[in-house]
């Protein structure tokens, strides 16, 4: 009987991205690219350790602690968080298991490599912006300008509507419907489609908004002088822009990092400040569990103080200090 020859690893890599990822499970271009993007690292790291054409490397070559020392050279060398560490181990972990199908023979590397724990992270609580810094940041773009009225639609959408940069960027003139049950129509992570509605002074700015002349052939909502779709660095440049101007007559902006997923966080907080069910509230960000709403209730200072006020706490007796025994002083001080 002939053995059948096992694929190499850029034949693997190959399959994994073709059928694996974009044929059998249909992955979202995000998620391609996301994982195009690791392996992108992932192939240089080798090629750099072990002197070798990532074309011409073998599976076995990949065990489990030269993948260790890769993810550690991503935090050393390019600084970044356990967080985006743990989704660059995501994508090995889905290659891997992809493999361990493909060629049941290296089982054991592969389960090794499987084997590579996430790095436990803390969990900072949430960025968003308080009502007035909204206004703040809404009052300063100069509408007399082309620039400045894309501006403003684009800024009062993000905060009204709470979606996802992508999916902001993403936005096409046929997804708005400005008549009765005004909405922006997304398709968000997972491709998952979603109607968010829209408020009649959001309405408002976007009829203005759409009467202006298309400027290119995208059909893109918000596009950029060229008439093509925002980059994600555009988006960033524009908000930092506003914020900095902003500042100035609302200096608490200053100290707050402000993104477009920080306006996304502040929609969900003015929900949640307004009573709305914490699955109501991720129905409309689009999530995929309503555990993940909880964050906002972590970060929610405001909603804490009010159960607070609502409860009945033992008073406390104000004391004065006495100094320790020596001892007990020497072995408080190890």
């Amino acid at each position: 009987m002939t053995k059948l020859k096992s694929p190499t690893f850029a034949v693997l890599l190959e399959k994994f991205f073709t059928e694996r990822l974009m044929k059998q499970r249909n992955a979202s271009p995000h998620t391609i690219k996301s994982y195009r993007d690791t392996f992108r690292l992932l192939l240089r790291f080798l090629q750099d350790r072990l002197e070798q054409p990532p074309s011409k490397l073998d599976l076995a070559q990949l065990d489990a602690p030269l993948i260790a020392n890769f993810l550690d050279s991503l935090e050393k060398d390019r600084k970044i968080s356990a967080r985006s560490r743990n989704l660059r181990l995501t994508a090995i972990r889905s290659f891997f298991r992809y493999a361990a199908l493909e060629v049941p023979a290296n089982s054991g590397q592969i389960q090794r490599v499987l084997a590579i724990p996430g790095k436990r992270h803390e969990r900072a609580l949430i960025n968003f912006l308080s009502e007035a810094e909204v206004k703040a940041l809404l009052a300063v773009q100069d509408q007399r300008t082309w620039t400045g009225r894309r501006d403003h639609a684009l800024l009062l959408v993000a905060v009204q509507t709470g979606v996802r940069l992508s999916e902001l960027r993403g936005l096409q003139r046929q997804d708005v419907a400005l008549g009765t049950g005004a909405h922006v129509r997304v398709v968000g992570k997972g491709r998952k489609e979603r109607c968010t509605p829209l408020t009649r002074q959001t309405v408002e700015v976007l009829k203005a908004w759409m009467e202006e002349p298309n400027r290119g052939n995208t059909g893109a909502l918000f596009p950029n002088s060229r008439g093509e779709t925002l980059s994600p660095d555009g988006v960033q440049y524009i908000l930092t822009k506003y914020v900095a101007i902003a500042s100035q007559t609302c200096p608490s902006l200053a100290d707050k990092r402000v993104t477009p997923h920080c306006l996304r966080h502040t929609m969900a907080m003015t929900l949640l400040l307004a009573g709305v069910d914490r699955a109501m509230i991720a129905l409309w960000l689009g999530h995929e569990s309503v555990e993940t709403t909880q964050i906002y209730l972590h970060a929610n200072l405001a909603l804490k103080e009010q159960l607070l006020a609502k409860t009945s706490m033992p008073d406390g007796k104000p004391g004065r200090y006495l100094p320790d025994d020596q001892l007990l002083d020497f072995l408080n001080s190890l």
